[in-house]
């Protein structure tokens, strides 16, 4: 018991456990099996926390001698004689227990120790009384804190329960026996105690009476036999040999009352055995006895088994202890370890099914909360790829952040530009003379639209794809695991060592941060580099002497590039062709389709064939020009219409019909000064729609040209080719001084020293717990 208690030890070793109501007289009756008194007493509630009780009986300890537990430590203290101590150190334990955890009671134990004369060989422990009602200044939940602690404790099949009820209460009316039911409901380990009985006796004046009360028919069932115990009720400071005396006399008095002062006396064969102390203290010894000897194989198996474990234990840490001097071992196991993972990484980017995807993949919305990257900047509609609500991960999850970012960077058109900016713009490129004048003035607000919308794009779509890459290492330790667990293989057993593994991921984690970084910049570069002054981005394929764009050159580059196929898998299946033609903004281009990026072309061929124009002095970029559509609405070509799902559709295209607009004076775009009335466009709405060609252009031949397989090689080559050697670099290429430093921290091998000490502690008592217990078992 004592070996069980000091190292949490789960022996089924039979013990008692006292339950009862408040006042019910449970730490009586333990003063009483103790043979001397201790206890503390207070009116309103006694015990707030277990008490659990080791009687040692010691025939040579003529005065009590008690230990008390440590309460954080396996150790007992020194020894207490004087009971009005034992009692001081209870009460102290508890009430500074119930101020530091704020609460009323606790269900951590005080663990004593007696060793006596008077006392018995068994473990009993004592328990808060059941209430009904909180006291004043506690919680509400008093009650059912103390009915779940005490169930708590009463519930392991090898505690004997001792269920103690005053007198007064009539069996029918009882608060606390149904809980009792609850936790044993055939009583087949409960022993029920009628506590304070010499209340009762003179309500009994006929022998019916008495033994119609004694056999407490019709409620406990006919196998059950309740105790019926009458203590001391003189609290004065006696001797322990007076107390005993006293709890000797008491029992005597109660049988002389039910034989001499009860009409017939009572059915003294039936109910002798159960009637006072010493018939219940007899009891017990004996039912213990009985249960020790039951239990007796059960407990040698279990401290047999214990003894292995703690010496394989010892092992181990011996095995721990002399690998830490061993550094060529470890390096060479590390190694392995890290070559390993890698393996797993690109695995999982060239395409896994293992682990489980449907625990370890994740939707596109978890993607997205758990980066922390809910939005795509500067897009407004929502972003919905294909397999989005499929759990993904390494490749597959890689792939569909990269249809994501294309869906997004189609979804975003060039932005309205102030009349302000396009005269500024404007009219300092006509002042220098030329003949693309309009034409540069649209381009160079292409260029600043297309670095200031796309580049936070480019951005956000290397943090996405890094998070889905930074995922891969717990999914490679997984599947590092499982093949570990199939071939039962150990790699060095590199489980136990925190520090290596704290490193190896920290050193992941700045691999693929460093990608990104890397990718940031050469999509920037990217960017930089096709809106440059210098790029033919723009001007790729222009006609000679105009400012706009032929239906062939503007959407030249829809012919050439298109999206890569992407196959949907999701239960919501692919979007119809009407669904994607209403939502061109959400898709990129799709391959020898002549798509009118970004207006619409036949309406662009009608309205120009009728186009005229007649040129002004001067030029205004609110002077309108003689350029009338015939047919054509206005509203056909207001920038401020587009729209996230409208793009740049009500924006009229521009055929070669323009060539007319150039004047052969110095080759200077002027401006119709007719009559305004009957004028329809100006020089400020063809900007806008150049400038939206001009940026449509910029975004199609970056995103399909260059971000897409710079992206791929940016991330997925290093990570395939060059993760193991930068890995090893980081975490081999070292001293072994700083090498050991991820496996032995300072003053681990003091730490692992005094583990080893209280391993080697614990098994020189279990093993000698063991050997006692052999010899014990034979004598029973």
């Amino acid at each position: 018991m004592a070996a069980a208690v000091a190292f949490g030890e789960k022996l089924p070793i039979p013990e008692i456990v006292a339950l009862g109501g408040q006042s019910d007289g449970k730490s009586s009756l333990l003063e009483a099996l103790l043979g001397f008194r201790f206890n503390v007493r207070e009116v309103e509630m006694g015990t707030r926390r277990p008490l659990i009780l080791q009687m040692v009986h010691d025939p040579s300890a003529l005065e009590p001698r008690c230990r008390f537990q440590e309460e954080d430590s396996e150790e007992y203290g020194s020894s207490v004689v004087s009971s009005t101590t034992i009692a001081d150190i209870i009460k102290s334990r508890t009430e500074m227990l119930l101020k530091r955890t704020k609460t009323a009671v606790s269900s951590k134990p005080i663990v004593m120790r007696a060793e006596y004369a008077h006392c018995p060989n068994l473990t009993i422990i004592d328990t808060p009384g059941f209430v009904l009602k909180a006291r004043k200044g506690e919680p509400e939940t008093t009650p059912d804190e103390i009915l779940s602690m005490v169930k708590s404790l009463a519930s392991p099949p090898h505690r004997i329960l001792l269920f103690l009820q005053q007198s007064s209460v009539e069996w029918c009316s009882s608060l606390w026996l149904d809980a009792i039911k609850d936790i044993d409901p055939s009583f087949r380990r409960t022993v029920i105690v009628v506590s304070k009985f010499d209340n009762r006796l003179k309500e009994f004046s006929d022998r019916w009476e008495v033994d119609r009360y004694l056999s407490a028919s019709g409620y406990l069932g006919e196998n059950t036999r309740p105790f019926f115990v009458a203590l001391p009720k003189d609290r004065n400071t006696i001797t322990n040999d007076e107390f005993r005396r006293q709890i000797s006399q008491v029992d005597s008095e109660i049988l002389h009352h039910l034989r001499d002062g009860v009409k017939g006396g009572f059915d003294e064969e039936k109910f002798r055995p159960y009637i006072g102390f010493s018939s219940l203290r007899d009891y017990l010894e004996s039912e213990l006895q009985k249960r020790y000897k039951e239990a007796a194989p059960a407990t040698l198996a279990l401290l047999e088994q214990r003894c292995c474990e703690v010496n394989a234990e010892l092992d181990r840490m011996d095995s721990k202890i002399l690998a830490t001097s061993d550094v060529a071992h470890l390096r060479r196991s590390a190694m392995l370890h890290a070559a390993s993972i890698s393996n797993h990484v690109g695995a999982l980017i060239d395409g896994a099914a293992d682990p489980a995807p449907e625990q370890w993949g994740k939707t596109t919305v978890e993607e997205q909360a758990e980066s922390g990257i809910g939005i795509w900047p500067g897009v407004t509609v929502d972003i919905k790829p294909p397999n989005a609500t499929l759990r993904l991960y390494g490749g597959a999850a890689f792939e569909r952040v990269m249809h994501e970012f294309r869906c997004a960077a189609y979804s975003i058109e060039c932005p309205p530009v102030s009349r302000e900016k396009v005269a500024n713009i404007l009219l300092a490129h006509a002042g220098r003379g030329g003949g693309r004048g309009v034409t540069e003035a649209a381009a160079e607000i292409a260029r600043a639209a297309a670095r200031s919308w796309l580049a936070p794009l480019l951005d956000t779509a290397c943090d996405r794809l890094a998070f889905v890459l930074g995922n891969l290492f717990d999914l490679a330790l997984e599947r590092n695991h499982i093949r570990d667990s199939e071939y039962d293989k150990k790699n060095g057993d590199m489980d136990g060592y925190v520090g290596f593994h704290g490193a190896l991921r920290h050193a992941y984690n700045r691999f693929i941060k460093d990608l990104a970084k890397q990718c940031k910049q050469l999509v920037r570069h990217h960017l930089d580099s096709v809106t440059s002054p210098y790029s033919q981005v723009c001007y790729e394929n222009d006609f000679q002497g105009g400012f706009g764009l032929s239906v062939t050159s503007c959407f030249k580059f829809n012919q050439v590039s298109a999206s890569p196929f992407y196959l949907e898998l999701s239960d919501c299946g692919a979007p119809s062709r009407d669904e994607t033609t209403r939502d061109q903004e959400n898709i990129p281009p799709e391959k020898n389709v002549q798509q009118t990026t970004p207006g619409k072309v036949a309406e662009a061929r009608e309205a120009l064939k009728e186009s005229h124009m007649t040129v002004p002095e001067t030029p205004s970029p609110d002077q309108p020009c003689d350029l009338v559509y015939a047919g054509v609405r206005k509203e056909n070509v207001n920038c401020n219409e587009i729209g996230p799902r409208k793009r740049i559709s009500r924006i009229i295209g521009h055929t070669k019909n323009t060539e007319n607009l150039r004047v052969q004076n110095g080759g200077s775009l002027l401006f119709g000064n007719g009559d305004t009335g009957s004028r329809s466009g100006s020089a400020y709405l063809e900007i806008c729609s150049s400038a939206a060609q001009h940026f449509a252009r910029i975004r199609e031949v970056l995103v399909e040209r260059s971000v897409t397989s710079t992206l791929n090689s940016g991330f997925l080559t290093p990570c395939r080719d060059r993760l193991v050697v930068t890995l090893g670099l980081d975490l081999f290429a070292v001293n072994d001084e700083k090498f050991m430093d991820m496996f032995v921290a300072p003053g681990a091998i003091d730490v692992l020293q005094n583990e080893r000490q209280s391993l080697q502690k614990r098994q020189k008592i279990l093993q000698s717990c063991l050997n006692e217990f052999k010899s014990l078992a034979r004598a029973l």
